[in-house]
């Protein structure tokens, strides 16, 4: 019976994670960036698109969590104060 665990269900149901397929899906999208022009620093398209891809998953990521952090513990509000 160890899959029966009773205790607090996690309420990660937020609107905000929908934002965290954006990195997921644009990366393949191939035909949107496989070629070389234009160039930056001398490096193609194909090359320098990857990396802001990178920055993309960051940005998102980050998004979510700034958006979510509050209504998941609560432990990020301000002190009361007396």
């Amino acid at each position: 019976m160890a899959g029966n665990v009773s205790g607090p269900r996690r309420s990660d149901h937020s609107p905000w994670n929908w934002l965290l397929i954006l990195p997921v899906v644009v990366p393949l999208l191939t035909f949107v960036f496989n070629r070389s022009t234009p160039r930056l620093a001398g490096f193609p398209f194909f090359y320098w698109v990857q990396f802001a891809f990178v920055i993309l998953g960051v940005g998102c990521t980050t998004i979510v969590h700034l958006a979510t952090r509050d209504s998941r513990t609560g432990s990020h509000a301000a002190p009361k104060e007396r």
